[in-house]
């Protein structure tokens, strides 16, 4: 197994963040790569079978040039594919995004599926939606002009949540953070989650399938409100959810919020947009299926909890 950093002084921390899942030892090497620049991707797809391409920009606040996400997520996706392409991979799996099939959509009456496509030149999308489409549709491109698309599976994942591994924590868990330490309400925003945990079962099955070449596979669950997020909680999580609102704020006000607190106004244009994805080609071609996702946003919490992110007074119910 091999796995790249930007900067090897990581590599303790990673390998400590494992150790609580699995035994890796002298099975894992680490390598030094940056989706920025050439350097390191030969050495690091040589001599592999399969590579996984799980690495993308995902900032807690949307820049104000989009160019800073789609730059590195289309550069690095093509540097990745094209060191493996080279290298004679049998597949390469490039982890996507819904945002990549549902971004800036209206309100389907049916489920979205992978024959959706995000529009990148929508005005209303923002640069993370952008970024993960026209990186998603430049692998596309690339290996269909190879004439390789069999190697490439594509994997979109919804909102991921799931325990945490160390306090290197994604942006995503900001839903079950903010809710735990306590909001002025709840805002009507949803979204698609998945667990961490499922997604990682799905790589696994797009790398090792024959079927799953060519094809790409919504990674996600049922669409939750943040305020059905919160019930989960505040029913399961007993006093640890002490501060988990319980009133719903209007609209209005949390567009007015979002003029102080970037990452509210991140999400300010998914309000009261309620957008569901299907997962029935990928249960039906690889045989995966999620698993329920109360058990997902417990385990996230609880996870949470355990690394303190929730204040003393809290965890007390003060």
């Amino acid at each position: 197994m091999r796995t790249t950093v930007r900067d090897l002084s990581r590599e303790p921390q990673i390998r400590a963040g494992l150790a609580s899942e699995a035994v890796v030892d002298d099975r894992l090497s680490v390598l030094a790569a940056d989706l920025r620049s050439d350097d390191g991707w030969r050495q690091a797809v040589h001599g592999c079978d399969c590579v996984l391409h799980v690495a993308s920009p995902f900032p807690p606040v949307q820049p104000k040039d989009p160019d800073e996400l789609i730059v590195p997520a289309r550069e690095g996706t093509l540097r990745v594919l094209g060191a493996a392409l080279e290298a004679g991979v049998g597949r390469i799996v490039v982890t996507s995004s819904v945002a990549a099939i549902s971004g800036g959509g209206e309100h389907p009456s049916a489920p979205l599926t992978e024959e959706d496509w995000t529009d990148p030149d929508n005005p209303r999308l923002t640069p993370y939606a952008r970024s993960k489409t026209i990186a998603e549709r430049a692998a596309w491109e690339l290996v269909r002009e190879r004439g390789e698309a069999e190697k490439l599976a594509v994997v979109n994942p919804g909102a991921i949540l799931g325990p945490v591994l160390s306090d290197d924590r994604s942006y995503s868990l900001e839903v079950i953070e903010r809710l735990l330490q306590g909001m002025p309400g709840v805002p009507r925003i949803g979204f698609s989650f998945v667990d961490v945990r499922d997604v990682a079962d799905l790589q696994v099955r797009a790398m090792i399938a024959p079927e799953a070449g060519g094809e790409r596979f919504i990674a996600a669950g049922p669409f939750l409100w943040m305020s059905e997020v919160a019930e989960v909680l505040r029913d399961r999580l007993g006093v640890a959810a002490a501060k988990v609102p319980r009133r719903t704020v209007p609209n209005l006000v949390v567009r007015g919020m979002g003029i102080f607190d970037p990452g509210i106004r991140s999400v300010v244009g998914q309000l009261g947009k309620k957008v569901e994805v299907s997962n029935e080609k990928v249960e039906a071609v690889l045989g995966w299926s999620p698993r329920p996702i109360q058990e997902t946003i417990v385990d996230c919490a609880q996870s949470l909890v355990d690394e303190g992110v929730v204040e003393a007074t809290a965890r007390q119910g003060g």
